[in-house]
């Protein structure tokens, strides 16, 4: 079967710290309100699905190709479900305080999932805007619950200005939080297992906290991992530069020149959060604006990425 770029819906969130970016900037197809936080780009998990909107394929679920079309799909990273997922967020207002746990503590839990590791790259930001990532230094599991219990988790969190640009790797079991006014694009692990740790003492219209998971989430906090710094890409380097690379995913950027993707037997996300591009295959030339997001299947031949000026790719596999 031949591959071609696979396009999809993007599967919309709303939430009560979501605003209208996505829509506004990132061209989602989101109603009148004012609560649209998340646009899940690329997922697999559960009754989330992404659905394909072009091509031979149009109408079929990532689910339903991972199953019928793996090894075209996935190559040699072939497994039963997708590995990864791509969002885009709004937060319009401060996100809780949480922390997300490994595989090993995922696969225990009464409905086993993954763990979770991330990495952000902030796309635009307010002045101001906060990035909460990892615990001061020498912080311990007796001083967190202390600051949670009695109200002033701020003060053990370590926290920077975000910038527009900035990519911030958040692996695993690190207390983390993002602040009012970013958008931001998000890769991660296919799985929703997170514990809240802190909610900034909001209470809805009847005066109710949303639930905390305290105990849960020390738990499952790496007390070594201590403050988190932003990563950024050169912006006079030509070609790609790599901002993450674990044993999840790796995560890469360009912003001048052209650059290849594909042809390696792998599968490839490709999101441009900023500007305008083309993804050039053997039989199209794909105008990227910003907020698309495509999956090149790990079956597609080379692919050329060209970049107007003042344009951000971002690539995952």
């Amino acid at each position: 079967m031949k591959a071609y770029p696979l396009q999809f819906k993007p599967v919309l969130k709303q939430t009560i710290w979501g605003g209208r970016l996505l829509g506004e900037r990132l061209r989602k197809p989101i109603g009148e309100e004012s609560d649209y936080a998340e646009s899940w780009e690329v997922v697999d998990h559960g009754i989330d699905q992404s659905v394909v909107t072009s091509g031979h394929l149009e109408g079929k679920t990532l689910k339903e190709l991972l199953t019928d079309h793996n090894e075209w799909l996935m190559g040699e990273a072939a497994q039963d479900h997708f590995p990864l997922l791509l969002k885009y967020l709004d937060c319009n207002r401060v996100l809780s305080v949480q922390v997300h746990p490994t595989d090993e503590y995922g696969a225990t839990m009464p409905v086993p999932d993954l763990g979770k590791t991330e990495a952000w790259y902030i796309v635009d930001a307010k002045p101001g805007s906060v990035i909460y990532a990892g615990l001061k230094s020498g912080v311990d599991a007796e001083e967190l619950r202390s600051a949670v219990e009695e109200g002033r988790a701020e003060e053990v969190l370590h926290q920077f200005e975000a910038q527009p640009g900035d990519c911030v790797f958040i692996p695993a079991g690190t207390v983390h939080a993002i602040g009012a006014g970013l958008l931001v694009a998000e890769i991660q692990q296919s799985s929703d297992t997170t514990f809240r740790l802190y909610d900034w003492n909001r209470v809805d219209a009847n005066g109710n906290g949303r639930e905390l998971h305290i105990e849960q989430s020390i738990e499952v906090t790496d007390f070594e991992r201590g403050p988190v710094a932003p990563l950024r890409a050169d912006p006079e380097t030509e070609g790609w530069q790599t901002l993450v690379e674990c044993d999840k995913f790796r995560l890469r950027a360009i912003s001048n020149g052209t650059g290849t993707v594909g042809g390696d037997n792998r599968f490839h996300i490709i999101t441009i959060p900023q500007g305008e591009a083309t993804l050039v295959t053997e039989s199209e030339r794909l105008p990227l604006t910003p907020g698309t997001s495509v999956l090149l299947p790990a079956a597609h031949d080379v692919a050329t990425i060209e970049l107007a000026a003042d344009t951000i790719v971002l690539t995952m596999t």
